[in-house]
């Protein structure tokens, strides 16, 4: 291109109204291809840790600008990472590994290498519980957490949208299996105009293999996870949620109350409200 033509196309990019000089991306999500290899995550960590008090937003801004690439580039996959509802100092978030030999392999390199040994000063400084984590696996193939794109930076500026809820049953041990077929019976009630499922799992029974991060021994459990659009989709779902919370506490499957955990994403997390295919999301390729 010659010199005037490179003029006269520039000064005719700058006569152009702004929306039409950079015209965004359409506000789509993004396909689901590009998180295609990134499935299979069969041993889950639902980790809930206590922040001190007044520090959680800082926990949370440290989270997401440091860890979630670190795992995945080491294997493992930050599902999502949320600030709950009703406890100011309560921050979830979840973890995947493909396998248990995968664990102890994946924390070692994380926990004794370079990002945590120079961040975790100041992030334990703001963290005085991380020990309240479940162990847990997907119910099924296919109801996995669901791995949805990361947020994308241009078609999302305001960062992760929706409302996260799980819903936690704490199971009789002997009643965990046809707790799980009558309940997976009664999610599929949950789906809906504004409302989308993310995962089905339940605990993983195993010794502990990575010592160092303790797990909860006083399972099992049941978890259902989904996302809401808003606020008017989280209020049409509660009533579902509490007769399903009714029926399956009946007949003495439970060893106690449903927890209900309604969360907010942090800015980053890939759990979101987020229109996709969940079967796409959640099954392996």
């Amino acid at each position: 291109m010659t010199p005037a033509a490179r003029l006269t196309l520039s000064a005719s990019l700058c006569a152009l109204p702004l929306a039409a000089q950079a015209a965004p991306s359409p506000t789509l999500p993004p396909p689901m291809e590009t998180v295609a290899h990134l499935h299979d995550y069969q041993v889950v960590e639902f980790r809930r840790y206590v922040t001190a008090a007044g520090r959680r937003g800082d926990f949370a801004r440290y989270f997401d600008a440091y860890f979630p690439e670190a795992f995945e580039q080491l294997g493992a996959m930050v599902f999502g990472q949320f600030a709950e509802r009703g406890d100011p100092e309560r921050f979830t978030w979840l973890r995947g590994f493909h396998d248990l030999p995968a664990r102890p392999v994946v924390n070692a390199a994380f926990y004794y290498g370079p990002l945590w040994r120079e961040h975790r000063a100041k992030v334990n400084a703001i963290l005085p519980d991380s020990d309240n984590v479940m162990l847990m696996r997907p119910l099924h193939r296919g109801r996995g957490v669901a791995v949805l794109p990361a947020v994308d930076p241009v078609v999302e500026p305001r960062g992760a949208g929706g409302i996260v809820v799980a819903q936690v049953f704490a199971v009789e041990k002997d009643h965990i299996d046809a707790l799980a077929a009558r309940a997976e019976r009664a999610f599929a009630a949950y789906d809906g105009p504004g409302v989308q499922g993310a995962g089905v799992l339940v605990s993983l029974d195993v010794p502990n293999n990575f010592p160092q991060l303790p797990v909860r021994g006083d399972g099992p459990w049941l978890v259902w996870l989904g996302a809401c659009r808003d606020e008017a989709a989280l209020r049409a779902l509660s009533p579902r949620l509490e007769t399903v919370e009714r029926e399956l506490g009946a007949g003495g499957a439970l060893r106690g109350p449903v927890e209900r955990i309604v969360m907010d994403p942090t800015p980053r997390s890939r759990l979101r409200w987020l229109p996709f295919d969940a079967a796409a999301a959640q099954d392996a390729p």
